[in-house]
């Protein structure tokens, strides 16, 4: 006989329990993404400790009457003035308890804390094909925007565009915090971010500046992530950027965060030569990184060609979901 759940809020959460919330998180991987590596104790203890830039978080744990952890769901309120509105959900659900209200209950949950908060748009995201997409799917979520997850082997990278001449552009690297003397152009090129592909999603805007920059390059630091980045510089402007982290523990694959090209700056080509260019700063300084995973918007045509220029590979599609909820 099947034992009851019961969800719970936690306010904050022991060793015991952030080890019971890897052990569900990497058992729903391993059942729904057979073959695809499990994020380590490390890298979940740093996402469960630090909310991210202008956020806090909200958590809750499913148990069973034997106190066994079998569900986990995290609620990240946004709270930057362009995003005042969102709240982004994770919700797992170890495979052995599915199917017995874990979840529903996790998201009556997350649900009814988000419209508290006086949220109007629950975003959660799920891999094509797995439980969360049916899940998302029979549970009122529009979905609003379908991702290309991508990843590129570095030792098959076609980096050949980092040869390619750019006149009157010069590339600038550093790892962490931007440089001071860079920071404002740096903040201004962020914003080029806004007019990115986000499909029916409700995501708000955001607005860079220096300061805002700084922060965020400090949570990463924060979580013990390793952030790089490269910029094409014309003068004292930046025509574009792009932005490489090494998560905490991390031994084999880094991840793709921001790639901008700024308005007056497009049709150069800087895009790829940008992130060609990256492909040789991982090679060189972190060998033990071999492959960089990404996605894309499926209507980022432009992206998309770029990665797969890159030899950027297929590997699933991702689907953001979207909950509107009542009364905020």
């Amino acid at each position: 006989m099947s034992q009851q759940i019961h969800v719970a809020p936690v306010a904050w959460l022991s060793a015991e329990q952030t080890a019971a919330w890897h052990a569900v998180v990497s058992a729903a991987v391993e059942r729904d993404l057979p073959g695809r590596p499990s994020p380590s104790p490390k890298q979940v203890h740093a996402q469960l400790t630090t909310a991210g830039l202008d956020s806090r978080r909200l958590f809750w744990l499913a148990t069973e009457t034997d106190g066994s952890v079998v569900g986990v769901a995290a609620l990240r309120l946004f709270d930057s003035a362009g995003q005042g509105h969102l709240a982004e959900l994770e919700l797992h659900v170890h495979p052995d308890a599915r199917r017995r209200g874990a979840g529903t209950q996790l998201l009556s949950a997350a649900a009814f804390a988000a419209q508290v908060e006086q949220r109007r748009s629950l975003l959660t995201s799920a891999i094509d094909g797995t439980a969360g997409d049916a899940f998302c799917a029979g549970r009122s979520f529009q979905r609003v925007l379908t991702l290309h997850q991508l990843v590129l082997p570095l030792a098959e990278a076609d980096d050949s565009a980092a040869d390619a001449e750019h006149p009157g552009y010069e590339l600038a690297g550093w790892t962490g915090t931007v440089p001071d003397h860079l920071a404002t152009t740096f903040a201004e090129a962020k914003n080029a971010m806004n007019d990115m592909p986000t499909g029916g999603m409700d995501y708000g805007h955001l607005s860079w500046d220096a300061d805002r920059v700084r922060k965020m390059a400090r949570v990463l630091a924060d979580r013990g992530d390793t952030l790089l980045t490269l910029a094409a510089l014309k003068g004292d402007t930046m025509g574009g950027f792009t932005e490489v982290v090494i998560r905490a523990g991390e031994t084999r694959r880094a991840l793709q965060y921001d790639t901008a090209v700024v308005p007056a700056h497009r049709g150069h080509g800087l895009g790829l030569w940008l992130k060609a260019s990256m492909t040789r700063t991982l090679r060189d300084t972190h060998p033990g990184i071999v492959e960089i995973e990404t996605d894309n918007a499926d209507d980022n045509t432009h992206m998309l060609a770029v990665n797969r220029r890159l030899g950027f590979r297929p590997q699933q599609i991702v689907h953001e979901y979207q909950l509107d909820l009542p009364g905020a």
